[in-house]
């Protein structure tokens, strides 16, 4: 095994065990931001797929949790149990997802962010006009946290240890589908969509299945603050929400595979580490974002891995050389 990737798998366990270890101790508050910071780097997870791999902007995420947080609702108040209701969400969020991935087909950039903007609105509206079944802008409130006999998610402990498996399985998931032939589809339809079809990427289907996943992440993040939060109305998904979502993923690095992880963090955790400033938090919060998307562009993770490269720099190996060396 390389030393890169024992490096890359001692510092996992050691997020891993930290991630296991943070709640420990602390108030039900406390542990609430952590749950929350896990749900939200599911859905800037989806987010990133279709942003930093495939160079699809969307601005419909919040949308898509919403879908999967209500759908979840009236499937879990009616009686069904969560483990039943959750696979039903994420088909829905991917079969809307693929049909919102066809306009990425005919328009780019501004325009499609103009389209999943549109999205966003409509999906709030509905959620705020259609009383009968959202229950309009009182929304829906009660939702059970599932139970598994042995072990019950009732109390915010047990929750969140919860929705660090399903965040651990959905970042494993991820890992896959970004390894494997799709990914580097995706990549190559963010560089260079023509290059990419004539090298025989069908880009068309790569488009769609960018935003049909995308969107499904989205979906299951919503499917866990159902639970969570036991209360949901449709300003809970407007489009400030999307909003702050795209910055999770810009904060952390777009197309950065952690990223998603430390701009979550960023977004959650630090406006409640900077509370003690009491009413200054939000202008220092609203500052340090700002400075940052000015002087790092490339996100957090990509200011690391520039420093990392400075560091350990990888040996180039000459074309040439390469090729004499396997002629031997």
């Amino acid at each position: 095994m390389a030393k890169s990737s024992t490096i890359r798998i001692l510092v996992i366990l050691g997020l891993l065990a930290l991630a296991v270890a943070a709640p420990i101790g602390q108030k039900n508050y406390i542990i609430y931001i952590l749950t929350s910071w896990l749900i939200f780097t599911i859905a800037a997870m989806g987010l990133n797929l279709t942003l930093g791999y495939a160079g699809q902007i969307s601005l419909a995420q919040a949308s898509f949790m919403a879908i999967g947080a209500y759908i979840t609702a009236l499937l879990t108040l009616a009686g069904w149990h969560w483990i039943v209701a959750m696979p039903l969400t994420l088909l829905a969020c991917f079969v809307v997802g693929l049909l919102l991935g066809y306009p990425a087909l005919r328009v780019k950039g501004h325009f499609l962010a103009f389209v999943t903007l549109a999205f966003n609105t409509l999906v709030f509206l509905v959620l705020r006009n259609e009383d009968w079944l959202t229950g309009g802008s009182i929304g829906l409130v009660g939702m059970p946290r599932p139970d598994f006999g042995l072990f019950s998610t009732m109390k915010q402990l047990p929750f969140y240890y919860f929705t660090l498996a399903v965040t651990a399985f959905a970042a494993l998931a991820m890992w896959g589908i970004v390894r494997s032939p799709w990914g580097r589809a995706f990549k190559a339809l963010r560089e260079n969509p023509i290059r990419a079809e004539s090298l025989g990427v069908d880009t068309r289907r790569i488009t769609l299945l960018a935003f049909a996943i995308g969107s499904t992440y989205g979906g299951l993040a919503g499917t866990l603050i159902t639970p969570l939060v036991q209360f949901i109305e449709p300003g809970s998904f407007a489009l400030a929400h999307s909003l702050r979502i795209l910055l999770m993923v810009i904060v952390g690095g777009a197309g950065y595979f952690f990223g998603p992880w430390v701009g979550a963090g960023v977004v959650i955790l630090l406006p409640e580490i900077l509370r003690f400033t009491e009413g200054y938090y939000l202008i220092i919060y609203s500052a340090l974002v700002i400075v940052m998307l000015i002087f790092v562009p490339s996100g957090l993770i990509g200011v690391g891995a520039r420093i990392r490269d400075k560091i350990w720099p990888k040996q180039q190996v000459r074309a040439d050389m390469a090729e004499g060396a396997s002629l031997k």
